[in-house]
């Protein structure tokens, strides 16, 4: 089992920035892929970024790309994201999830976290 807690979520103005963090108990072979999604109320959750913890491999979301930067300690068991030049459409709960295949659909994630809020203010 691997439990994952997310921080770091707050309110901001456009332009803003943020930094998430995704702390996981543990890792296992169940768990090399790091993904963030968001969701919106009354909206589909949506794939942010994905960190392969074996290679660093990353990647984004089309409406992210260039905004958004996931990066990882593994030693700490820690994924960050980092969100810059932050829109009033990123506003969302983000959720970090943990499962063995970097991919976007969110069925492939075993694990999950809780969800830190993120408001963006125009």
């Amino acid at each position: 089992q691997v439990q994952l807690v997310e921080s770091g979520g707050g309110s901001v103005q456009a332009g803003g920035s943020l930094r998430l963090a995704c702390s996981a108990s543990r890792y296992t072979d169940s768990s090399n892929c790091i993904a963030w999604f968001r969701q919106a109320p009354g909206k589909e959750r949506d794939g942010v970024a994905i960190i392969n913890r074996a290679d660093g491999r990353t990647y984004y979301g089309g409406s992210v790309q260039g905004r958004f930067t996931v990066s990882q300690d593994n030693a700490k068991h820690t994924v960050w994201l980092q969100l810059n030049n932050l829109k009033p459409e990123d506003t969302a709960m983000y959720y970090c999830a943990a499962g063995s295949t970097c991919d976007w659909p969110h069925r492939l994630y075993f694990y999950w976290g809780q969800g830190t809020q993120v408001t963006v203010s125009s």
